[in-house]
């Protein structure tokens, strides 16, 4: 079969007309700018010639530099529809003119509109982001041709290009776009395609549009992703037999639940920071606050295993830890299987299972609460049980005298007292190293992890409150107002501290707290604040939070009838202090780490190593140089060499943030609120919205949605770009994916209205992470 060369839009699809089997395509009709400016009449009679009977019309454009080899344009240039006999010269004179600087062999696309559209949408054979051979299917019920294209979203199914043959589970529209992907691949050689689709009432899929999709790299291998997925089928599977240790009968892996990775290292993080994070928290010190909080042991159990580098959360792990110790292991095994059953009918709980899920404190409506469990067979004594055995627990960590947060605040220290010593001593940086990180394990991360359990029970403790009608949503509002966390003072301090002040005591924050390249804010000052501004106007203090006497007398016999043992002035100590605590806490457990990064930037300055070579070295590696007699260079660039390489397939992977099945390592359908991060890139800048076009260089820019219409941004040197809706397939995706520029399309209503309406952003699109600087 000869291999087709791609062309202008209009001269593609009238070449694919008859060699195409899998779609039809519309009868169309093109004719040059030269010939539109030598004769506009005779170009309206080709064109009423074609379409006799057609009432209505859609006039495309089909520019040279429009979906060429090097640049799509996608949505610079205008395309009418509806557009009837009589509109059609003005309509001619709209679409030549969106081409600037027309060429004389520019040309004009006339077909007819098609009727009874049922879906729409683009797909792609590669995923942009990672250059792998993943069939990218974004649709719409709808008939708007244009519904995605526009960026208004609609629904995302990514498969990969061999999978296991499983096509009940794939939604019927993606069914029938398969068979166009291979066919228009094979027609074009193998060159990646993006495609534009119709599927009518009659059933009918019809092609709009056919052109090379623009990749950064060469695309990944199909045998190569398909080894790579085998591979990580093989673990999961494995992962989701029964263990003998554990109870539950299955397991689910999430980038949300419990430690969620996904927030704090990313998706993708590098080997320095996958290995970092495994290091402080997720291999053992997890298991070991759990276990002294009086939750069941799970001690040697790594929360957070890895496929290829991608970072998931062993759901069966996280719902076992939340079991106390002292509950009937019959009734826990039926309690863990029914957790299970509930994320995975409900998967949108993936990152609420403790608040939406999980049974992991007492709170006043906690019996009301397990209600819920006599539907799935639990008894009234069942629930007693649970509900004693959880108030036993809660009353262990809360107790106003002897409450175990108060023995993690302690430590707190003890931390920074020894970090002290650490980094004044004579130990060589290796040393230095390892015993920042021991001390931030044993000091840090470890009281830090029992700060944020008494944190979370504080915040279910006051939600409860008003659930049980004590306190109103105003009252749940004041009392978090009235809190005094590090970030708050941070603030404050910004506005009137001194900048070598200011930087002495915050300047070991970074927005990657596990992240080697992300600077410190005494690394690059300026990137993060305008020091050289004046100070904001003081800010109003602290709201004074209050009871009143018909409250406290209520919460008293509450606490007496629920068998708590604070009074209303205990409960209310824990309450401020487990939430102001976790914030402090993880403060200084950071300074730890990042005085232990900066101490590796330097160590691999000394033998030859850039920080972006560092990244890929996994934190074993750096401990080895404390513990062995070695060669160092040689030890850290084996360790590199090993990184980049794995990270080569880290960065081509995409899978599911909850996986549930086997099969959704192969193909699944991504949930509609999950942001689609394009490019690998990070960016740190300050938030504008894209009125002001003086204010848009160097910032990342947000948008309500990712229409062509906001194309002009990129004449600016904008750092990033965020869209509240659009999907991985529409125009500004396409466009973003080209110019390497870091950006997030369809953020979604939530997130994108707490990311707009910061200062400034740390966006980490490899990682699919953003973090609010300011």
């Amino acid at each position: 079969m000869m291999t087709l060369c791609f062309a202008s839009k209009a001269d593609t699809l009238a070449l694919l007309q008859d060699k195409l089997h899998s779609a039809r395509i519309a009868p169309l009709t093109a004719f040059c700018v030269r010939d539109w400016q030598a004769s506009p009449a005779t170009c309206l009679q080709q064109v009423s010639a074609a379409f006799p009977t057609i009432a209505s019309l859609i006039v495309r454009s089909s520019c040279l530099n429009e979906d060429t080899s090097h640049s799509s344009n996608a949505g610079a240039y205008l395309s009418l529809l509806n557009v009837t006999p009589e509109m059609l010269f003005d309509a001619v004179c709209h679409v030549i003119a969106s081409y600037g600087s027309a060429a004389a062999a520019d040309q004009v696309l006339v077909q007819p509109m098609l009727d009874n559209v049922v879906c729409s949408g683009v797909a792609f054979s590669h995923e942009p982001a990672t250059c792998a051979p993943y069939r990218v299917i974004n649709w719409h019920d709808s008939a708007d041709t244009s519904f995605v294209t526009s960026g208004q979203g609609g629904r995302c199914w990514q498969g990969a290009a061999l999978q296991p043959a499983q096509t009940h589970q794939i939604p019927p529209p993606v069914l029938r776009i398969l068979p166009l992907l291979d066919e228009l691949s094979a027609l074009f050689g193998g060159q990646p395609v993006d495609c534009e689709f119709a599927i009518t009432a009659d059933g009918q899929l019809w092609l709009l549009q056919a052109r090379p999709l623009i990749l950064q790299q060469a695309p990944q291998s199909v045998t190569r992703q398909r080894e790579l997925l085998d591979l990580i089928a093989a673990k999961v599977s494995k992962g989701m037999q029964p263990h003998p240790f554990l109870m539950g009968q299955r397991t689910v892996y999430g980038v949300m639940p419990d430690w969620n990775p996904a927030e704090i290292i990313g998706v993708r993080p590098k080997p320095l920071a996958l290995s970092l994070y495994r290091e402080l928290v997720t291999d053992s010190i997890w298991a070991y606050q759990r276990h002294n909080y009086g939750y069941r042991n799970l001690r040697s159990f790594p929360l957070m295993p890895h496929f290829f580098g991608l970072p998931y959360i062993d759901v069966r792990l996280s719902f076992n830890s939340f079991i106390p110790a002292d509950l009937d292991e019959s009734l826990a095994g039926r309690l863990v299987d029914y957790y299970i059953r509930k994320l995975q009918a409900q998967p949108t709980l993936h990152d609420k299972v403790e608040f939406e899920i999980v049974f992991s404190c007492y709170t006043p409506d906690l019996p009301e609460r397990l209600q819920a469990l006599k539907a799935e067979g639990f008894s009234q004594s069942e629930l007693d049980q649970i509900a004693d055995s959880l108030r036993r627990l809660t009353n262990n960590i809360i107790d106003p005298n002897t409450g175990l947060w108060r023995i993690d605040a302690d430590k707190l220290h003890t931390l920074n007292q020894r970090r002290e010593q650490i980094l004044a001593s004579n130990l060589d940086p290796a040393a230095q190293i390892y015993w920042l990180l021991e001390d931030a394990k044993r000091y840090g991360t470890l009281p830090f992890a029992g700060l944020a359990r008494a944190g979370f029970i504080a915040v279910q403790l006051l939600k409860s409150l008003v659930n049980v009608g004590v306190f109103s949503t105003a009252d749940f509002d004041a009392f978090m107002a009235s809190l005094q966390t590090v970030s708050g003072q941070l603030s404050h301090d910004r506005q009137y501290m001194e900048k070598s002040i200011f930087l002495s005591k915050y300047g070991h924050l970074r927005p990657g707290t596990y992240d080697i390249l992300s600077e410190r804010y005494d690394e690059a000052p300026q990137r993060y604040f305008d020091f050289d501004a004046p100070a904001a106007a003081a800010t109003q203090s602290h709201p004074l939070f209050s009871l009143t006497l018909a409250q406290m007398r209520e919460l008293g016999e509450l606490l007496r009838q629920h068998g708590l043992n604070p009074d209303v002035v205990g409960l209310f100590d824990f309450l401020q202090a487990g939430i102001e605590l976790r914030e402090l806490a993880k403060f200084h457990f950071t300074r730890n780490l990042s005085d232990a990064l900066a101490l590796i930037t330097q160590l691999a300055s000394q033998y030859g190593f850039s920080r972006d070579d560092i990244a890929f070295c996994d934190i074993q590696t750096l401990q080895e140089l404390h513990v062995a007699a070695c060669d160092p260079q040689q030890l850290i660039r084996d360790a590199i060499a090993r990184g980049k390489a794995r990270y080569q397939d880290t960065a081509s992977l995409s899978l599911p943030p909850l996986i549930s099945d086997v099969s959704q390592i192969y193909q699944f359908e991504w949930p509609e609120t999950a942001p689609n991060f394009i490019t690998q890139k990070q960016t740190t800048a300050a938030v504008v919205d894209c009125h002001d076009k003086s204010l848009l260089a160097g910032k990342i820019v947000c948008i309500p949605n990712a229409d062509p219409g906001y194309d002009w941004l990129f004449a600016y040197p904008i750092a990033g770009l965020i869209t509240a809706w659009g999907g991985a397939n529409s125009h500004m995706a396409i466009r973003a994916g080209e110019l390497g520029l870091p950006a997030i399309i369809g953020a979604g209503e939530r997130s994108f209205r707490q990311w707009s309406t910061a200062s400034r952003l740390h966006i980490d699109c490899a990682g699919r992470r953003v973090e609010i600087i300011a």
